[in-house]
């Protein structure tokens, strides 16, 4: 995507369309790491994962392994994901997802009960606001039924503090963390 040149980024993206290939390899990867990060959490901490254009499709990557029960290499998906929040990203594996989860009971019961929070910016020329209104149609279709999509008209490839606060307060009320400090 960058002409080659080396760059840190969470996983490979040669360009962002809905015909390019995903890395399964780096996806993987990038999932796995959040949650081996997550897993070291006492058992009563609630988990969400969340992240902003890459890290967005790397957290709704993980969302669809935590209702899989696995990354794509076949590895047990170890946390328990209570939220996901994906700001101004796109699904990675979106074309494959709903075969998946139907696939398995226990997949479209983990997918049908965990809260998803999308947002995305109409005027995005990073990420295409089109990709997020996809990503939300195809984790509806695949089960994902507490999903919550916010488009921002004239947004670009940012955020804003109306938008996080409004991710705030959503994570918040999934979570039950009202009243505390954080």
């Amino acid at each position: 995507m960058l002409g080659g040149f080396t760059c840190t980024a969470w996983f490979d993206v040669g360009e962002i369309s809905e015909d390019s290939p995903d890395d399964w390899e780096g996806l993987d990867a990038s999932a796995a790491h959040v949650a081996n990060l997550l897993s070291t959490e006492p058992a009563d901490v609630k988990v969400a994962v969340g992240g902003f254009s890459m890290g967005a499709a790397t957290a709704l990557y993980s969302a669809t392994c935590a209702a899989l029960g696995q990354y794509g290499n076949g590895n047990a998906y170890p946390i328990n994901l209570r939220a996901v929040v994906g700001l101004s990203g796109w699904l990675p594996g979106s074309r494959s997802l709903r075969s998946k989860v139907e696939g398995s009971h226990e997949a479209a019961r983990r997918a049908a009960s965990l809260p998803l929070f999308l947002c995305h910016g109409t005027s995005d020329d990073v990420v295409p606001y089109s990709y997020g209104e996809k990503s939300a149609h195809c984790l509806n279709a695949a089960g994902f039924r507490h999903l919550t999509f916010k488009s921002y008209e004239g947004l670009g490839h940012y955020t804003v503090p109306g938008e996080m606060d409004e991710a705030r307060n959503w994570l918040t009320a999934r979570l039950g963390l009202e009243g505390s400090r954080y």
